[in-house]
């Protein structure tokens, strides 16, 4: 479980500096190179994204592990009493949910 963590956020620590120093070239026009121009225009819009991404991330991450655990454990329910489907599968589709508020934050992110 370490080690997952670790690639993870090894991962997560690649893509924002690569996030970082690709929008600092591209964002910053000939004429305006003083230091705030720079830091007006790169940093912000490439927090943004990095902040979507992050958003979600964590939200399918914690969704994943949701799923997971609450599947296994409505699939056990269910080979033991065929009833009990109705009320253990509409929680499988809560967690599912998590992804899409997370997918929600990141587009909200965007946005404003």
């Amino acid at each position: 479980m370490n080690k997952k963590i670790f690639v993870i956020l090894g991962m997560l620590l690649a893509f924002t500096s690569t996030m970082l120093f690709a929008s600092e070239a591209e964002a910053v026009p000939a004429e305006e190179t003083t230091v705030e121009a720079v830091e007006d225009a790169g940093i912000p819009q490439a927090a943004k994204y990095v902040a979507a991404a992050v958003a979600v991330a964590m939200a399918c991450l914690a969704g994943g592990m949701a799923v997971g655990k609450i599947g296994a454990a409505a699939m056990g329910a269910m080979a033991e009493n065929p009833e009990v489907s109705g009320k253990a599968l509409p929680y499988v589709g809560l967690a599912e949910g998590i992804c899409l508020w997370g997918m929600l934050v990141a587009v909200l992110i965007l946005i404003l």
